[in-house]
């Protein structure tokens, strides 16, 4: 299914215009309009403020019906859990894309500062 179509599915099916998505994403009608009728590929950040708009997880753009199967994994092997996926893990994720969405670009460049020195520092000692 093209990602327009599947957007312009769930779109309809909580009953909202475009103009309602306009109004929680930001994002102008026109380009809503563009993306749902495949004129214009949206971005990752572009489907994850669609996604929020239309309160479904991010899969549900993509994919019909319950949470996609997962592969099989041979014996031994575990998928990873992602992080920020549920409970305590969520809610700190929540928060801190919060905060950094509220973050002016010298802040941004002062916490890259910090997580690059962090990381190094990390590198170091294993």
């Amino acid at each position: 299914m093209v990602i327009g179509d599947r957007l312009r599915i769930l779109r309809a099916a909580k009953n909202l215009s475009q103009g309602e998505i306009e109004k929680r994403t930001g994002l102008l009608r026109c380009y809503i309009s563009r993306v749902e009728n495949c004129h214009t590929v949206p971005s990752i950040e572009t489907l994850e403020k669609m996604a929020r708009a239309l309160e479904v997880p991010m899969y549900q753009l993509f994919h019909e019906g319950k949470h996609p199967k997962l592969p099989n994994l041979p014996k031994g092997q575990e998928a990873d859990a992602e992080w920020g996926g549920s409970g305590e893990d969520r809610k700190t994720l929540n928060k801190f894309r919060k905060l950094l969405s509220q973050a002016d670009e010298k802040d941004m460049k002062l916490l890259m500062f910090t997580a690059q020195k962090m990381a190094a520092s990390h590198r170091a000692k294993v």
